[in-house]
C-alpha cells in the first residue's frame, strides 16, 4: 500500500485547512484509516481514525470539535478538515492504516502544516 498525503501549507491562527491521502496499491475500502502528525523535536502521534466503510470516527482529545476526518472510498482518498488552527496544531501530517489508535504498515510521505499566530 501506498500513501500520499497533500494540501498542506501556511495558516494563520484561527483559519482552516483540508489536507488529503490518496492510497494506491491496496484495497482501501477495507482498511480503517487515521491521520498522525509529528511535530518538531516530538513524536509522532494519533489525530483522527475513520473505519473501513466511514460510519465511526475518533479524535484525539486535543482536535476534537475541531477537526474532521472523511473519507471517499471511490477515490481512494483519506481527508482531514482542521478548522479553528492553532500554532500547537503546527506539524508534518501523515496517513496510515490503522488498528484504532495505531498504524501499522508503512508511512507514505507527509503533508506540512504551518501555523502562524
Amino acid at each position: 500500500v501506498q500513501l500520499q498525503a497533500s494540501g498542506g501549507g501556511l495558516v494563520q491562527a484561527g483559519g482552516s485547512l483540508r489536507v488529503s491521502c490518496v492510497v494506491s496499491g491496496g484495497t482501501f475500502s477495507s482498511y480503517a484509516m487515521g491521520w498522525f502528525r509529528q511535530a518538531p523535536g516530538k513524536e509522532r502521534e494519533f489525530v483522527a481514525g475513520i473505519s473501513w466503510g466511514g460510519a465511526r470516527t475518533y479524535y484525539a482529545d486535543s482536535v476534537k470539535g475541531r477537526f474532521t476526518i472523511s473519507r471517499d472510498n471511490a477515490r481512494n482518498t483519506l481527508y482531514l478538515q482542521m478548522n479553528s488552527l492553532k500554532p500547537e496544531d503546527t506539524a508534518a501530517y501523515y496517513c496510515a492504516t490503522v488498528e484504532g489508535r495505531n498504524p501499522f504498515g508503512s508511512w507514505g510521505q507527509g503533508t506540512l502544516v504551518t501555523v502562524s499566530s
